[in-house]
């Protein structure tokens, strides 16, 4: 059964704190964006510290001591503790729609759009997210054979964060070529008009 953390100890931790302890993974199974909008919430007692399975019996122990507050069982409902997994694209199936790109947190998809997409499995994060988005089922989750540590989850971090800046320059640059491209018709129909008046006078 879900149960939300009390208030009182959890005020005197911060979400950053909390999101410290995270997998970082940023797989979404704990029903929030990332890690840390969970540990965002779990720091304002809107949501339980037994939601993160990547994390799984472990992750939710450190919760629970940070936060002072008994430890639970992990929740079915948001997944099972399951050995760490990398994704895989079968080349023979990858039809290069690059939704399994566009999907990836931190940016390790990548490939030719129409042709062949791969995964840099050493920098995966074992997310699922791009399986999740290939229509064509062409992406497995492999054992890597080893545990996810706190150091890869301090490199995933990292990756994140850079990741989630290259989106914020991308969406930036296109919002500024379609803002020229209407300033650009504006000024053809302007003068459009001007030579349409011109003539008739």
């Amino acid at each position: 059964m879900t149960q939300a953390p009390s208030s009182g100890p959890s005020a005197r931790i911060s979400a950053r704190d909390i999101e410290r302890l995270l997998p970082q993974t940023q797989c979404r199974q704990c029903g929030f964006d990332g890690c840390a909008q969970y540990a965002a919430a779990v720091a304002e007692g809107r949501a339980p510290i037994n939601r993160c399975a990547p994390g799984g019996r472990r992750g939710i122990e450190r919760l629970s001591r940070a936060l002072g507050i008994p430890a639970l069982p992990l929740d079915p409902e948001y997944g099972r503790e399951l050995p760490f997994c990398t994704a895989r694209i079968r080349a023979q199936d990858c039809i290069g729609c690059a939704l399994c790109a566009a999907a990836c947190p931190v940016e390790v998809v990548s490939g030719v759009p129409r042709h062949l997409y791969a995964v840099i499995e050493e920098q995966c994060t074992g997310c699922g997210l791009c399986a999740c988005a290939c229509p064509v089922n062409a992406v497995d989750m492999v054992e890597a054979g080893r545990s996810w540590s706190d150091e890869d989850a301090r490199c995933a971090r990292e990756r994140y964060q850079l990741a989630l800046r290259r989106r914020e320059r991308r969406r930036a640059e296109r919002l500024r070529a379609v803002r020229h491209d209407a300033a650009t018709r504006a000024d053809i129909l302007a003068a459009v008009l001007r030579k349409a008046q011109g003539a008739g006078s």
